[in-house]
């Protein structure tokens, strides 16, 4: 029996005794006003560009600012750095910015700042990560100190989107000067917090910006200090968590966060996240699995599963199945006249058999996170005769596999940066970039016809038969939403979001 068994049983059995315990140490970040959090991964930089792992995006929002905030709240978009601003022509669109504002190493904050980060975030050349956050970017100019002008390459209607999540504003001077790497080893933004001390796979540290500006749509930070630390091993963070080591935790496994309801000194908070989970198929010419460009297989394959068991018995509570790659609430993402898969393993075993499978067939399958999930996806594939070996890799080494078109099936998730829109979505992993494993011209030219209409009526009939030709040819397999399990300590205020981004500087302790 594994330590958190033992603890979370001896729990049920005798509350103040775990009280006792636990107590006194539950109250040490409320004590020092630190919030010590463990993350199973480390980012691969702490440069928002050059990281799409989610504890970088989350590091991400908290160091740096955004032209545009988009309220969790109420999904409306307020001025961050940016005051205001107009769409002058499709193409087009003119910003207002914030005067007053210092960055972390004090630079003055004005339009320099904002035409040098976009400009270098839209050359190909300079290599950012996600490629989908910055590629609509012509290019910026400034027209006075106070403002920008901002061109797309082609009508773009999600930019504000865009720029209210992933795409933050560096100062110019010092990125200039020191560039991603700098930025990853002295990180610099105009956040509510500032990083304090950095040591790469192990920790960071980040502490209140005393001189954050008081007209941001992100509250003055009530939190003095968030200590990060990467832990891998999930059982060493419940450990942790439950000695009162760490006073918060994300992502735990449904079984696991159901024990630790049972320890008094901790709360356990889910809800829903915009994260769909799905599995790729690669059917490229050069596959290394030529049996998954049979659509009879890969049909065989998502009959194999059953979703609604394992959102039942495994996800857990906030969790829906999915019918088509992307998250509902994202604008033009929806299931309509989409091929839906019911759970059918003899259905299964026929088309694998038609295909001429009769005794199976066996695949690579590749994951990084949720591995008690995988499990169970290989469990029905064994169940119809598909064997499946498991490579658990890192985030970084996953994508470089399926990019490099190595990788057969893939158990993935996508957060989509949060940016509530298809193109974030759906245009990721089937509009011909690096993670494209199928490259379907017609769904392409869909997709792009969707990411880049002006018209809202257009953009959903375009989005809507992409999706409708990725479910009917089964070229991935849709899951199911993926909710966070939030563990923290009894003594902190703190509220989930779907856009799943743990807002520390709206914290506080009870």
């Amino acid at each position: 029996m594994s330590l958190l068994r033992k603890v979370a049983t001896l729990s049920l059995a005798s509350t103040a005794l775990l009280t006792g315990v636990f107590g006194s140490a539950a109250l040490a970040g409320k004590s020092d006003n630190t919030i010590r959090f463990a993350y199973d991964q480390a980012p691969e930089s702490v440069d928002p560009y050059f990281n799409n792992v989610r504890i970088g995006v989350i590091i991400g929002q908290h160091v740096w600012d955004t032209l545009v905030y988009r309220d969790p709240n109420t999904n409306e978009y307020k001025g961050q750095l940016a005051t205001a601003w107009r769409q002058i022509d499709d193409r087009t669109l003119e910003f207002d910015l914030r005067q007053g504002v210092k960055f972390h190493n004090g630079e003055e904050f004005d339009a320099d700042d904002v035409v040098y980060t976009m400009n270098f975030i839209s050359k190909p050349e300079n290599k950012v990560v996600t490629q989908a956050n910055v590629s609509w970017v012509e290019k910026a100019e400034k027209l006075d100190k106070y403002k920008v002008r901002i061109t797309t390459k082609q009508p773009f209607p999600a930019a504000i989107e865009y720029l209210s999540g992933p795409v933050v504003i560096h100062p110019n001077e010092y990125y200039e000067k020191v560039g991603p790497k700098g930025q990853n080893d002295k990180p610099v933004g105009s956040g509510p917090y500032k990083v304090t001390n950095y040591v790469p796979g192990k920790s960071i540290t980040l502490e209140k910006n005393p001189d954050y500006f008081k007209d941001s749509p992100k509250p003055q930070p009530k939190i003095a200090k968030i200590d990060i630390r990467f832990i891998p091993d999930r059982q060493t963070q419940m450990a942790e968590a439950i000695s009162g080591g760490v006073d918060f935790i994300m992502h735990v496994p449904k079984d696991q966060a159901e024990q630790l309801e049972a320890v008094p000194t901790l709360q356990v908070v889910s809800g829903e996240t915009m994260r769909i989970v799905f599995m790729q198929m690669n059917t490229l010419e050069n596959t290394p699995a030529p049996a998954l460009r049979d659509e009879r297989v890969r049909k065989a394959i998502i009959h194999a599963i059953d979703r609604e068991s394992m959102v039942k018995s495994i996800v857990g509570a906030g969790s829906r199945v999915l019918n088509t790659i992307c998250f509902p609430s994202q604008f033009g993402c929806t299931d309509e006249g989409a091929t839906k898969y019911a759970y059918d393993p003899a259905k299964s075993k026929e088309l694998l058999k038609e295909a001429g499978f009769a005794n199976g067939l066996e695949l690579d399958i590749v994951a990084y996170r949720e591995r008690n999930q995988t499990e169970a996806l290989i469990g029905y594939l064994q169940a119809v005769g598909i064997k499946t070996n498991l490579r658990f890799l890192q985030y970084a080494a996953m994508r470089e596999s399926i990019a490099a078109g190595k990788a057969n099936l893939t158990h993935q998730t996508w957060g989509s940066f949060s940016v509530n829109d298809t193109s974030a979505a759906t245009s990721n992993y089937f509009g011909f970039r690096s993670e494209d494993i199928t490259r379907d011209p017609q769904v392409r030219d869909l997709l792009t016809k969707g990411d880049t209409s002006i018209d809202p009526e257009v953009r959903k009939a375009s989005y809507r038969e992409a999706l409708k030709i990725i479910a009917d040819k089964a070229y991935a397999v849709p899951l199911y939403s993926l909710p966070v399990y939030y563990v923290a300590t009894s003594d902190l205020t703190f509220k989930a979001y779907p856009d799943e981004m743990p807002r520390f500087w709206e914290m506080s302790w009870k």
